[in-house]
């Protein structure tokens, strides 16, 4: 159901809020480990979590890089076969028509 509008009216133009609202935290009963160990191991975990991440990203970077390459230079190819021949056709000294 929507709030209605109290603009409108003239009277407020802000809708009413419950300023006694409370969220309920208070009353929160959580998890905490009371050993240091079990905190230590499950930062190790997202330690190596994370190294192991970085690792294999810097494995598909490479294998792009090399792909990137491979592309880069046949697309590369043509252009410098044209370069060689205009260089070798104006050495030879033919008139240009």
């Amino acid at each position: 159901m929507k709030p209605a509008c109290h603009s409108i009216s003239g009277r407020n133009r802000f809708p009413q809020t419950d300023y006694f609202f409370h969220s309920g935290f208070a009353g929160w009963r959580g998890y905490s480990p009371s050993d240091d160990w079990e905190n230590r191991s499950e930062f190790r975990n997202f330690y190596n979590l994370g190294r192991e991440f970085r690792i294999e990203a810097a494995r598909e970077r490479a294998k792009e890089m090399a792909v990137f390459a491979l592309i880069v230079l046949t697309s590369a190819w043509p252009v410098l076969y044209m370069v060689v021949t205009v260089v070798k056709l104006l050495s030879k000294g033919r008139p240009l028509q």
